[in-house]
């Protein structure tokens, strides 16, 4: 099983505004989509809550969450939610999408973390990535950069 974390963030680390992204790029957006697709995601319920579309098409959608979730696999807590998985070697790569307590909660479970840096800094955000930038480059290596005007797309593995 392949844990991998996936977000986007500015330059002040602000991943989400009023529950939602507080951006809109559509070659993230389609990133998002080419890595995701076919695959398992796992967020929380603000998150799920936050989708235009539910579940997402074409991956298996799971949310943690305290109460029960219709029309999606929902789990109350990461431990069940992590046996789960455990006992479903079929799920090979499972993505985490968020929000900042399941990205805190997953990051010491991951083996891959995909990355979109903003160049640029959004006004009135309440959503910040909980692990530090200093700690993943003690964790993780960066084997993949590439630019792409305002963003950067990167992919780390653990070391």
């Amino acid at each position: 099983m392949n844990i991998q974390l996936i977000w986007a963030q500015d330059t002040n680390a602000a991943i989400g505004k009023d529950g939602t992204l507080p951006w809109h790029y559509s070659e993230d957006l389609k990133n998002f989509k080419k890595l995701t697709t076919g695959h398992t995601i796992i967020m929380g319920r603000k998150t799920w809550d936050s989708l235009p579309i539910k579940p997402l098409p074409n991956r298996k959608n799971i949310v943690i969450s305290s109460t029960e979730q219709t029309g999606v696999d929902s789990y109350n807590s990461i431990d069940t939610c992590m046996e789960y998985l455990q006992k479903n070697q079929s799920l090979q790569n499972i993505f985490v999408i968020g929000g900042m307590s399941i990205y805190k909660h997953f990051y010491d479970y991951a083996d891959t973390l995909y990355i979109t840096f903003i160049d640029k800094s959004f006004d009135d955000t309440d959503t910040f990535f909980p692990i530090d930038l200093m700690q993943i480059k003690n964790d993780f290596k960066c084997i993949e950069d590439c630019d792409s005007g305002d963003l950067q797309f990167t992919k780390w593995i653990r070391k």
